[in-house]
């Protein structure tokens, strides 16, 4: 009989705990927010040993159990609930050797909690380099635990804490120390009026926004008793409980840790001392963003290529041997090129997560959020702000929940509103697909012509958004700025298995979030598309072929043509086809933008499905939109027309999702209806000039 355990996986932030993660879980991960709360959630599974295997939760990282953000809270309230569904058999806390001291702030909180503990010591393989050892044996009577030393990049310990965790069991449960000693008084009275409760328990609900079981603070600062006390009381005798904690830890550490600082080399911060340079760090920073967006086109062309083989044969297949009513049509003309035109763009998209992992892995994003510190600060944005803008060129909603670090609330709201302004993945596959077409695939001082456009376009988007917070602070009256405070991980070399998960879930996560979104509207479109409010769509082939001048193909791109633009959808576009025409649009791009407000990748599938419905040519929707032209034989997407919607999609809000996770995190509707009219005028306004001037 199978036996399943729950095991919490907790520690510092760059501990490496996402590495222990990954190598328990493999690929075998979910992902999604805890209830009622945008705090993201992983869960894995692994099989320890026979008969016994793990669901692993990789909680957010903390660095300790007094908490100071929504993360953090998350963790306290876990673990001090019993009655959670999550809650832990056993935890495991990954501590960094090189911080170690730092880290057993938070293991000894956890081992007074009463929770079967595991200290996992990675980056072991460090140990050697920078002269350290560590007498296990000696540490593990002292914490009164299992230690398991952990190198997550030579693999190296994972077995040996599967069998831990499996017999965890066997562990100790009393506590590291007696904190109760900074105040015996206090403590007394506060157990003799709760007897049954635990007394950290206890003092993590007085001091925290936290519950567990039937109490709560207001209860126990309500009840009569010597232990009420003001919050000035509290908070200082939660100082000298931090105090006491690491009194202990020194101690500890004298008898079992030793660091031969001759043998330890100083490479990091010579390192740091370029990479961060006041003018040698910006253009290192230049120079590795020019490298990415250069990679995304000239490494993707031929992975690119073969998906776009795939699907036009795919969809010829289908229209060649399929009946020809409604489900198969749609199947061929409708749900196909919906789909592949966001699969063709799959390459591109996973080698941009790939950099993003790799700078994350090697600890150099850390070293940017520095950077890039000096510059937000003349914008009235928190140091803090970096991460949700960074973060933003993957996805808005992730990067939005991300501010929740920032404790002052105005800057917080403005990091919000303008978060959406940064290029986001999404994008992507329009620019991609927009820059083919308007920017030649040429040569400029030996780099693409198209990769400088695209980090152009992630550039403006940075810059509108640096513009954007100038403005918020002027108009919002910032009070103060808080302290700005970032970690600097030691370098590290990737860890391939790292980056591959997480291209693999990022980019799996992109592919199945749009693919449920194009499939429903690209069933829809073709529906639209196909259909028509007059009896003159029906009547299409006798109305086109009256002109007999016109050969087979010429004619039967005609007919389709008159059918698109007689259809439901085809009047939808011409509907709105007056407000867009100044930027150089037609309708059947104003057809696409109103539906990419669903997710900004749909934009592509949708050109893909209106320009596939009625024909049998195979052309690519790359082609078929180079071909398009209006009534008087002028192209659709010239330079003026592509950069123009290219500017407009730039400053245009991202989706309503995003939407969506502004007013939860606001917690009002005023905030994002006012994002989506301000963002929404300024790009219409943006891309009327540039089509004008152009």
């Amino acid at each position: 009989m199978n036996r399943r355990i729950k095991v919490a996986l907790l520690g510092n932030p760059n501990t490496g705990k996402s590495s222990v993660f990954n190598l328990l879980t493999g690929l075998q991960q979910k992902t999604g927010n805890y209830p009622g709360i945008t705090v993201e959630k992983k869960e894995g599974y692994c099989r320890l040993t026979k008969g016994v295997s793990a669901t692993i939760f990789d909680l957010p990282g903390t660095y300790s159990l007094n908490a100071s953000s929504l993360d953090e809270n998350i963790v306290i309230e876990l673990l001090m609930n019993r009655n959670h569904a999550d809650f832990p058999d056993v935890a495991v806390i990954v501590a960094d050797i090189e911080n170690i001291k730092r880290n057993l702030l938070l293991f000894t909180q956890i081992k007074d909690l009463g929770i079967p503990s595991i200290l996992v010591v990675n980056m072991s393989d460090r140990m050697r380099r920078k002269g350290i050892s560590l007498d296990v044996e000696k540490m593990e009577e002292e914490l009164n635990t299992k230690i398991v030393l952990t190198s997550t990049l030579k693999k190296e310990g994972i077995q040996t804490l599967k069998n831990e965790i499996a017999n965890y069991i066997q562990l100790e449960h009393s506590p590291c120390l007696d904190f109760r000693s900074i105040d015996p008084d206090y403590f007394a009275s506060l157990q003799k009026t709760f007897p049954k409760q635990s007394i950290y328990k206890l003092w993590l609900v007085i001091t925290q926004d936290v519950n567990f079981a039937n109490i709560d603070r207001n209860t126990i600062q309500s009840t009569d008793g010597d232990h009420t006390r003001s919050v000035s009381f509290l908070k200082r005798l939660q100082q000298r409980e931090t105090i006491k904690r690491y009194q202990f830890i020194n101690e500890v550490l004298k008898k079992c840790l030793q660091i031969n600082r001759e043998q330890a080399t100083d490479f990091q911060s010579r390192l740091d001392r370029f990479l961060t340079h006041r003018f040698f760090g910006y253009i290192i920073f230049f120079v590795v963003l020019f490298t990415i967006f250069q990679a995304i086109y000239d490494w993707s062309s031929y992975p690119m290529d073969a998906i776009d083989s795939a699907f036009v044969s795919m969809s010829e297949w289908a229209k060649t041997n399929l009946p020809s009513w409604f489900v198969p049509k749609l199947i061929a003309e409708g749900i196909i090129p919906g789909l592949g035109g966001v699969a063709i763009f799959i390459p591109q998209i996973a080698i941009l997560f790939v950099f993003i992992s790799i700078l994350e892995e090697t600890g150099y994003m850390s070293r940017v959020v520095f950077l890039m510190d000096r510059v937000l600060r003349r914008f009235g944005l928190s140091g803090k702000s970096v991460v949700p803008l960074i973060s933003g060129t993957a996805c808005a909603i992730p990067a939005i929940m991300a501010t929740r670090n920032i404790e002052n609330w105005k800057e917080r709201l403005i990091t919000i509103l303008v978060t959406p302004f940064t290029t986001c993945s999404a994008r992507l596959p329009v620019y991609l697909i927009l820059i083919a077409l308007v920017i030649p695939d040429t040569r400029f001082l030996g780099a693409n012509m198209q990769g400088l456009v695209l980090m152009g376009l992630y550039l403006l988007g940075f810059g509108m958004a640096l513009a954007a917070a100038y403005v918020l602070q002027l108009v919002l009256k910032l009070p103060h700025k808080t302290a700005f405070v970032v970690e600097m991980p030691n370098y590290r070399i990737p860890i391939l298995r790292n980056v591959g998960i997480t291209v693999y879930n990022k980019t799996k996560s992109f592919v199945l979030e749009a693919g449920k979104i194009i499939l429903a509207i690209s069933v829809l479109l073709w529906v639209l598309a196909s259909n028509g409010p007059s009896s003159s769509f029906g009547q299409a082939e006798a109305i086109v072929g009256v002109d007999q001048e016109l050969t087979e193909a010429e004619l039967e791109q005609k007919i389709s043509a008159y059918k698109l633009e007689k259809s439901y959808l085809g009047q939808v576009g011409k509907f709105i086809e007056p407000a867009i025409a100044p930027l150089g649009y037609d309708w059947k791009i104003g057809i696409a933008i109103v539906s990419s407000f669903a997710a900004r990748e749909v934009f592509v599938g949708t050109l893909a499905t209106i320009y596939n419905v009625g024909t049998d040519e195979e052309d690519t929707i790359k082609n078929r939109m180079a071909d398009e032209v209006h009534p008087d034989g002028k192209p659709v997407f010239t330079l003026a027309s592509g950069m123009s919607l290219m500017i407009f999609y730039a400053f245009a809000m991202q989706c309503m999702s995003t939407l969506a996770i502004v007013r939860k995190e606001t917690n009002s509707w005023k905030w994002p209806a006012i994002q989506l009219v301000v963002m929404t005028l300024l790009a219409y306004l943006a891309a009327f000039a540039t089509f004008q001037v152009l």
